[in-house]
């Protein structure tokens, strides 16, 4: 039996990921008895369709950092308890907790004396105290640890536990999408330029829009910005914050498949100094399409794209150099062809076929000890 934990329910990279996780191994166990999820409530999100029982234990976040701090801090007590009152789970289970968020269920199978994996997806926590708590209480409970890059491994080192790499992968289903689509640099006369991501300013959000303001004069360029929040996320986050003319900003979708079918760019603008992408999820779905990217010269986005070949290295606090970069691949259709081919050939190499038979071999381990 495997207990799978995750707190925020949502369709940003981590539930995504969970969520093929469970698919792999779901195809293999034979029964879905044979798992069972324990999620945060108040958020439905691509887990709903697990195709495994779920059992929701409390969790709001606040209007507040310190309000979020206390009801995750609850949350997680609850988390405890509510394993710790279960007879569902059996002696021999694998407590698999998903992101360093869930530490209730970390302490529960670590008291409970059973194998513990984390599968690690964050390297930038904050607050620094939070960090020291969380990574703590991996270092006592944890066997076996996930990390989905190099990069990551080397960036968030979890001293005295033993630890695998298993890079991401795509859906089946999204990856027949990519590659069924065909690139096309201009649509209807448009560069289309598309972020995905949360909107938080370490995901280079404030730089989004200062690249924006910089090519206003472009009037064949157009940006997208495709957010994990909703109507309400992006009222509240662009209060305060003018929305260039140029920019059109999209709520959170189910599928984001008909945004990178007619993207001519990604981006992804993490601030290096603020927040390290471990994998890069949206940047493998922008590969799968066929579709160049312009990603940080660091952590595991710098694994997935090679500088020159599938896109562009840039530190997107250097607003020149992402200047040029833009305009390099809007002036040049023949390159962004070649570079979609490279792309192409780049998300080859992962697989769900092959994710899926690393994991099962990093359980089997972890089993084993």
């Amino acid at each position: 039996m495997i207990v799978f934990a995750h707190l925020l329910n949502d369709y940003s990279g981590s539930p995504r990921i969970l969520s093929l996780v469970i698919k792999s191994l779901r195809s293999r166990a034979g029964h879905s008895e044979a798992m069972q999820l324990f999620v945060g409530s108040g958020h439905d999100g691509c887990l709903n369709s697990a195709g495994i029982p779920i059992y929701r234990y409390w969790y709001k976040r606040g209007r507040s950092r310190l309000v979020t701090l206390v009801n995750y801090l609850a949350s997680q007590c609850l988390l405890f308890l509510k394993l710790a009152a279960s007879r569902r789970v059996d002696r021999d289970a694998i407590v698999y907790v998903n992101t360093l968020l869930p530490f209730g269920a970390a302490l529960y199978g670590w008291i409970t004396r059973r194998v513990v994996i984390y599968h690690v997806h964050e390297i930038s926590i904050t607050p620094r105290p939070l960090r020291w708590f969380l990574v703590t209480i991996a270092r006592l409970t944890s066997s076996l640890n996930i990390y989905v890059s190099r990069a990551h491994s080397e960036a968030l080192v979890i001293r005295g536990v033993p630890f695998k790499i298993v890079y991401n992968a795509l859906d089946e289903s999204m990856a027949r999408k990519g590659t069924s689509t065909v690139y096309e640099p201009r649509r209807d006369g448009l560069f289309n330029v598309l972020m995905v991501s949360s909107l938080r300013d370490y995901k280079g959000v404030p730089e989004l829009i200062r690249l924006c303001e910089r090519l206003s004069a472009r009037e064949d360029i157009r940006f997208h910005l495709l957010v994990s929040e909703d109507t309400e996320g992006i009222e509240r986050y662009f209060k305060s914050v003018r929305i260039p003319k140029n920019l059109t900003v999209h709520p959170c979708v189910p599928d984001p498949s008909p945004f990178y079918e007619k993207a001519s760019l990604v981006l992804n603008l993490s601030r290096p100094d603020l927040w390290v992408e471990t994998f890069g999820l949206t940047i493998l779905e922008a590969l799968t399409f066929g579709v160049p990217a312009i990603v940080p010269p660091v952590g595991g986005p710098s694994e997935l794209v090679r500088d020159g070949i599938e896109g562009f290295l840039v530190d997107s606090r250097d607003g020149g150099a992402l200047e040029t970069s833009v305009l390099k691949l809007a002036n040049d259709e023949s390159l962004c062809r070649r570079m979609s081919f490279a792309c192409r050939e780049r998300a080859d190499v992962f697989s769900e076929q092959a994710f899926g038979t690393q994991l099962r071999e990093v359980l089997r381990e972890a089993a084993a000890r």
